[in-house]
């Protein structure tokens, strides 16, 4: 099913998203990339805070290209998603209820996202000049020393996702070879 949402996500529209949903988003999202999250996950285990409220926010698994002349951002396709996974639960603990990326998720961010109703979307890996025509904002909020890693703010007009794994758990990569299997 086709679905236009705004962002930041609520808890009933991350609730109301099925696995297969074909979803575009607009408003405001994060982007973090490794690095990020490594930085965030260190500042969470010492007791800092993190650099951006994550509650109810989506991040975007990127890190784009320089911009050319007359561009908001260069290239803006997603990064695999699994780099992430160790540093996820906690920040999904803390309310993040979105991802963008590419790729499986592991079991403790799958059980971690049905425990705190998030959603996780594929973005087309390879399509990044295209998907970067539907950021019409970026700002580097945090981590600048990290270079194309850096957290940004973007906003997004229609960017085109897929549901693969939503707040209860059902899994698009494990159905969808199911499916083909006839299983």
């Amino acid at each position: 099913m086709e679905k236009h949402i705004g962002v930041p996500l609520t808890k009933s529209v991350a609730a109301s998203l099925e696995a297969g949903d074909y979803v575009y988003l607009t408003g405001t999202i994060y982007t973090a990339r490794d690095a990020a999250h490594k930085r965030m996950y260190e500042s969470i285990q010492k007791g800092e805070s993190i650099p951006i409220e994550v509650e109810h926010q989506t991040i975007y698994y990127l890190g784009p290209t320089p911009a050319r002349e007359n561009q908001v951002i260069g290239s803006a396709g997603p990064t695999t998603s699994s780099r992430m996974d160790k540093y996820t639960p906690e920040l999904l603990d803390r309310g993040l209820l979105g991802m963008i990326g590419k790729g499986k998720r592991n079991e403790q961010v799958i059980e971690s996202m049905k425990r705190n109703g998030a959603v996780y979307f594929a973005a087309v890996g390879g399509a990044g000049a295209l998907l970067s025509k539907c950021i019409v904002e970026s700002e580097v909020v945090a981590y600048e020393d990290l270079g194309t890693e850096a957290i940004r703010k973007l906003k997004v007009k229609d960017l085109p996702v897929i549901v693969v794994i939503d707040s209860k758990g059902n899994n698009m990569y494990e159905t969808a070879v199911n499916d083909f299997l006839g299983k």
